[in-house]
């Protein structure tokens, strides 16, 4: 019989494996010593640099990371809560992958990331098939927990821990070798209406910079290119008197890296100082992924997000003056609570406006633990909301293609990353972020070269 084991210590020293006799034994795959773990990740970057840490935790253990849930004896899913959307995904994802279970009797199924506080309470009773549930700030104890799960017990640890960066350890990555991301900071202030994550994640805390210069150094000597500084709202980052424009400069000054990016950055923290720091600096591409979320001062009041739409605007006058060459995309909600049509009219004006050169684009959704959830009403019916995201999708789209159709003819310096999805074609970068397909045999993984862009498929810069 299972026994629920609920974790509410916060930072503690690893606890040692458990013997061979504790554990369940693993079925015997060539090539592969020790207990096999498969990790999955739903949801943004800040995940997927999770991921790389709880693997990188768990390889310190003995466990082995699998490509296929098939052959694991531990399956994670890593997960994310900030829209319905990926939440349905999960309940989906989690129902596909149970099947394994049917092969392997002992194979342990558990929920990481920020669903796992949704979780918490719904493990006992509904969701007897996960053996483990663990919060964004559980990581740094992530062996001992997979290895109580697999000795039978049922294990929760949702505790957050307002002093957790993770500090000293390091992640496994699963990436192209060429771009690595660097966490800077963890949890978030700001508190929008609708937002989970200051609830999934906790509150604002910031990477020491010898970490986060470690990591990069890290990065650097094992040959990536581009540094992606990641956080909840990257750009209001500190640790005592240390800036986040003072970061980028000791990024910049890193040997070995070529490209600094960032995201996401919350708009009433970039300061002048920070933009003429980001102009200055060769190596922070011109590239800025800038939330919007609506384009109506009501909305944004309901929202509680600190500035109005003129502040927006004059913001993108004054980044845009800095970096000529800027390319901005975006995040648009649809649907929040009480937005009329004159609202939303407001946030094709916007867009009309500024013309991002991309966008994330959603329809509000109760996340039920947001200030939204609990005080506002979700009035706006499900068809209206569907049908004016598809009209901020159907302009988004002719701003998006009319954004790489102006780079045709030019000469784009791009960094190789690898091959396409379809393996048909090379993919690199440009500095501003839009993909570019190459033909077979151009460069090589980490190699920045100069091409002369001769088509576009719309989302896609073509060199020939």
């Amino acid at each position: 019989m299972t026994r629920l084991v609920q974790i509410r210590g916060t930072r503690t020293a690893p606890e040692p494996p458990m013997t061979a006799q504790e554990l369940p034994a693993t079925s015997e795959l060539p090539g592969v010593a020790g207990p096999r773990v498969y990790v999955e990740t739903l949801g943004c970057q800040m995940n997927e640099a999770d991921s790389s840490l709880i693997v990188g935790q768990l390889a310190a253990r003995g466990y082995v990371r699998v490509p296929d849930p098939a052959t694991a004896d531990v399956i994670l899913l890593n997960t994310c809560a900030v829209r319905e959307k990926a939440e349905e995904r999960v309940y989906g994802r989690t129902s596909q992958l149970l099947r394994h279970k049917k092969d392997n009797p002992d194979l342990v199924f558990g929920i990481t990331g920020c669903m796992a506080e949704h979780l918490r309470d719904k493990v006992q009773k509904q969701a007897p098939h996960i053996g483990l549930v663990a919060g964004p700030d559980s990581y740094r104890r992530i062996g001992s927990l997979v290895d109580r799960a697999r000795a039978g017990e049922r294990v929760v640890d949702v505790a957050l821990d307002r002093e957790e960066t993770y500090d000293g350890l390091d992640g496994v990555p699963d990436d192209d070798g060429v771009s690595g991301q660097v966490t800077i900071q963890r949890g978030c202030d700001k508190f929008c209406t609708f937002c989970v994550v200051p609830y999934t994640r906790g509150r604002e805390r910031g990477v020491a910079p010898r970490e986060v210069l470690r990591q990069a150094r890290q990065l650097a000597e094992r040959g990536y290119k581009e540094i992606v500084l990641l956080g909840q709202t990257v750009n209001s980052y500190v640790w005592e008197d240390a800036s986040f424009a003072d970061l980028l400069r000791a990024i910049a000054a890193l040997d070995g890296i070529e490209r600094i990016r960032f995201t996401s950055p919350y708009p009433v923290d970039f300061t002048d100082p920070l933009i003429a720091t980001m102009a200055e600096l060769e190596k922070v591409c011109p590239y800025i992924h800038l939330p919007a979320q609506s384009g109506s001062d009501r909305m944004l009041t309901a929202m509680k997000r600190g500035y109005s739409r003129g502040e927006f605007v004059d913001l993108v006058g004054r980044l845009r003056a800095a970096m000529p060459d800027l390319a901005l995309s975006t995040d648009l909600m649809v649907g929040f609570c009480g937005e009329t049509e004159e609202d939303h009219a407001e946030t094709l004006s916007l867009m009309r406006e500024v013309r991002f050169d991309s966008a994330f684009m959603f329809r509000y959704s109760d996340r039920g633990i947001t200030y939204a959830a609990r005080k506002l009403q979700d009035d706006v019916p499900d068809e209206v909301k569907g049908r004016r995201l598809q009209e901020v999708i159907e302009l988004q789209e002719q701003h998006t293609r009319a954004s790489h159709h102006a780079r045709v003819g030019k000469r784009e310096r791009v960094l190789i990353s690898g091959l396409s999805h379809r393996g048909d074609r090379v993919l690199g970068r440009t500095p501003r972020f839009q993909s570019v397909l190459l033909p077979l045999g151009t460069g090589s993984p980490g190699q920045t070269i100069e091409v002369a862009i001769s088509a576009t498929t719309g989302h896609s810069l073509i060199a020939s």
